[in-house]
């Protein structure tokens, strides 16, 4: 029971940090409307592709798309994931690896 725990704590611990990355990102007035959640996510959507394709992807990228999935309870895929990378968390990833999990996370 202890272990299923973690794994919760985990799981909320990087929804959090996804969401102090989003709150610094957003210059809404007040973003709990339907249309500021809609804009957000039309504006996270579009930023994601163009990054993909002509910057750098960022950790914070990586991280809301991770937190998203973990809502969607795949926590355990994310850590499988991260291990593909050498990797035990996010902040553990090389910075060359960014692009190819962006695209193996969004996949999940």
């Amino acid at each position: 029971m202890s272990s299923e725990l973690l794994k919760m704590a985990e799981g909320f611990s990087m929804v959090a940090e996804s969401l102090r990355m989003l709150a610094g990102q957003t210059e809404m007035a007040n973003p709990c409307t339907d249309r500021a959640e809609d804009t957000m996510q039309e504006k996270q959507a579009n930023t994601a592709k163009t990054d993909t394709k002509e910057k750098k992807v960022t950790i914070e990228q990586i991280r809301a798309v991770l937190a998203e999935k973990s809502q969607d309870e795949k926590t355990v895929q994310i850590r499988e994931l991260l291990k593909k990378y050498g990797a035990v968390k996010l902040s553990a990833v090389e910075e060359k690896d960014y692009s190819a999990l962006l695209v193996d996370a969004e996949k999940l």
